[in-house]
């Protein structure tokens, strides 16, 4: 913001007038949500949007609650209404927020949640995902409830444009939020898919053969040792730069952390640590990874899954193990996929030591089970079918990534 002018630092072409500094109240009503009991709670009814049906700035179907319609004394949500939690356990929740964007009958919202009602509801829903609501919401936070109370929340102060340019503003964001939101719906479809293939293409509890088979392929996979399909397992659990007389670098090769082993991809964003040609060979000592080469976490996360992206090279750090296989039992693309299967994680699980942190070391993977084709065709063919889902699926996730930083950038940029 200009020191001079109270103006934002992008705005759009034609706006020049500075902005005014205005309570909340003066350009919003609110409207309260539904008490209800336990007693009044129907298998159908009324809905009632509580914080857990307020995701990603969507209203969703989650954990539905509905009550008896005789109940009800409040207003129905309408169609640019926009919830806000304002009481909740977690203070985190506070002030998460989605704006209606389509009519919906027989619906209210319940008690820790307040309602809002403006003129320009697309900028009241673009001003809400700002920092500076963010910080009004800690500022207004009850000593002892983590609420925000209905005066507190008309009484909070905010920079306010004029009514034509409001509109620009929340058009953009509202646009851009639609964007975002495709591809989520899309990145929660393909998730979904990859879910039901996981538990479809591979035997099922008691079975050797799968649901769901890829055509020319048949006949009853094969139970064997997890570490009977495995030459090495590489593990330097344990190890950091100081054990070996050294330290991290600001740059050099990459180290590769539970941190960064997601399911399916790595995260390169998360725990950046780099160290040099010397730290390098007395850590890895001869046991390069390999681009496909599969990762596992033994803990904290336990059981992500992912694979070697390219042919950089990388220290393998705290947490995470790799497998080198026997290229004639198995293949690296199936066994990522194997290692992601509901049957072998749910043993894995069981297996697992540990309370809150769950952890499996070597003498658990090695009385482990699996069951496998033998053909290796068959596994070449699920390990690409994987490969290429997890592909897509990453693609969104980077374009989400993509966008919700422009919106970032531009939330901090087009607001007072």
């Amino acid at each position: 913001m200009s020191l001079e002018k109270k103006v934002p630092e992008i705005r759009f072409k034609g706006f020049s007038d500075e902005w005014m500094e205005k309570p909340l109240n003066h350009e919003v009503e609110l409207f309260s949500g539904l008490t209800y009991s336990p007693k009044d709670i129907r298998k159908e009814g009324v809905f009632v949007i509580r914080s857990s049906n307020v995701k990603n700035g969507q209203v969703v179907q989650a954990d539905n609650v509905y009550v008896n319609p005789e109940v009800v004394n409040c207003s129905n949500v309408q169609k640019g209404d926009i919830i806000v939690v304002v009481r909740n356990g977690s203070r985190s929740l506070i002030g998460k927020h989605a704006k209606i964007n389509s009519r919906i009958d027989n619906t209210v919202i319940g008690a820790f949640m307040t309602g809002v009602r403006a003129g320009h509801p697309e900028f009241i829903n673009a001003l809400f995902d700002t920092n500076r609501f963010t910080a009004q919401v800690e500022k207004n936070l009850g000593a002892t409830i983590n609420q925000i109370t209905n005066g507190a929340f008309n009484s909070m102060v905010f920079m306010f444009p004029e009514g034509q340019e409001k509109t620009a503003i929340g058009n953009y964001f509202q646009k851009l939020d639609n964007l975002i939101n495709q591809y989520q719906q899309n990145l929660d479809k393909l998730s979904n898919i990859k879910k039901a293939m996981l538990e479809k293409m591979f035997p099922k509890q008691g079975e050797t053969i799968p649901e769901i088979r890829f055509k020319g392929f048949s006949g009853k996979w094969e139970e064997i040792g997890l570490l009977d399909s495995i030459e090495r397992v590489i593990d330097f659990r344990g190890r950091t730069p100081k054990k070996l007389g050294l330290d991290w670098s600001p740059s050099g090769y990459r180290a590769l952390s539970a941190l960064n082993v997601k399911q399916g991809y790595i995260d390169f964003s998360i725990d950046p640590h780099f160290g040099d040609q010397e730290l390098y060979d007395k850590w890895m000592n001869g046991s390069e990874l390999h681009q496909g080469q599969v990762l596992f976490t033994t803990e904290a996360p336990m059981g992500n899954v992912a694979q070697v992206p390219n042919a950089d090279k990388y220290i393998l750090s705290q947490r995470t193990i790799a497998f080198l296989v026997k290229p004639e039992v198995i293949t690296e693309d199936f066994l990522a996929v194997l290692l992601r299967s509901f049957k072998v994680f749910r043993e894995l699980s069981a297996l697992s030591s540990g309370g809150t942190a769950k952890g499996v070391s070597q003498k658990v993977l090695s009385i482990l089970n699996v069951l496998i084709p033998t053909d290796l065709d068959e596994q070449t063919a699920i390990g690409n079918y994987f490969q290429k889902l997890n592909a897509l699926i990453n693609q969104h996730q980077q374009q989400i990534t993509k966008l919700n930083n422009i919106k970032q950038a531009c939330l901090s940029k087009m607001f007072v």
